[in-house]
């Protein structure tokens, strides 16, 4: 099993600018993400072995959900 890059987006494989990974921050609230909602059917295609451990990067938090990966 590979690990967990918590700096990577773990649907697009791209750095997700993420300030905690980086070791900028220690709370969310800094994060870029923190003003936006990310619709639950783009949380679902997170890969499991990933939710909770990286985040994803802008395009793919915003990327409309197709039905399709990638």
């Amino acid at each position: 099993m590979t690990a967990v890059d918590p700096s990577l987006c773990p649907m697009c494989g791209k750095a997700n600018q993420c300030p905690i990974a980086a070791g900028q921050s220690e709370g969310c609230g800094d994060c870029w993400c923190a003003g936006i909602t990310i619709d639950q059917q783009t949380l679902e295609r997170i890969p499991a072995a990933a939710r909770g451990l990286a985040c994803l990067c802008a395009e793919c938090a915003g990327r409309p959900t197709t039905g399709e990966d990638g």
